[in-house]
C-alpha cells in the first residue's frame, strides 16, 4: 500500500509518537559476483536498509498525579521518552512493519521504532 502526499514541504510533516520516517536506500542492481539483479528482486526482502529523516517525539509519559493533592495546577506540556534513531542514521529494518508513502514524487516509509533492529551513526556519511 502506498500514500501519495502532495505537500511540497518537508517541514509540514511531524511524525507522531514513535514513529520514524525512512528514505530507503537504492538497492543494488549487481551482486558482489557481479550477476545483475531484476528489477523488484530486493523488494521483496524481510530486511531493508535506509535513511532516517525525520523522527517522532517518543513514547507519551503519563503524568504523575496524587489523588490527594487535586489543588495542585497539572502541566498541560506532554513529556516524552525519546527514540534512539536520529537524523542520518542508516537503519535495517523490518519491511513487514512499514508503512510507504510517496512524497515529491520520492519513496519514503514510515516505521514503528520497534521494527528498526540496527542504527549505523557516522558522521561522515552527510558530510
Amino acid at each position: 500500500m502506498s500514500i501519495n502526499l502532495d505537500v511540497k514541504d518537508l517541514d509540514k510533516l511531524i511524525v507522531v509518537g514513535d514513529r520514524v520516517l525512512i528514505k530507503p536506500r537504492v538497492p543494488q542492481s549487481k551482486t558482489k559476483s557481479g550477476l545483475f539483479l531484476p528489477p523488484g528482486v530486493q523488494e521483496n526482502d524481510k530486511v531493508q536498509a535506509g535513511y532516517v529523516i525525520k523522527v517522532g517525539p517518543g513514547y507519551p509519559v503519563p503524568e504523575a498525579s496524587d489523588p490527594e493533592e487535586k489543588w495542585k495546577p497539572s502541566g498541560n506540556e506532554p513529556r516524552y521518552i525519546p527514540l534512539q534513531p536520529k537524523e542520518g542514521d542508516l537503519a535495517l529494518y523490518m519491511q513487514g512493519s512499514s508503512v510507504e508513502i510517496e512524497f515529491n514524487s520520492e519513496k519514503l516509509v514510515v516505521v514503528p521504532q520497534s521494527a528498526i533492529l540496527l542504527l549505523l551513526r557516522d558522521k561522515g556519511l552527510f558530510g
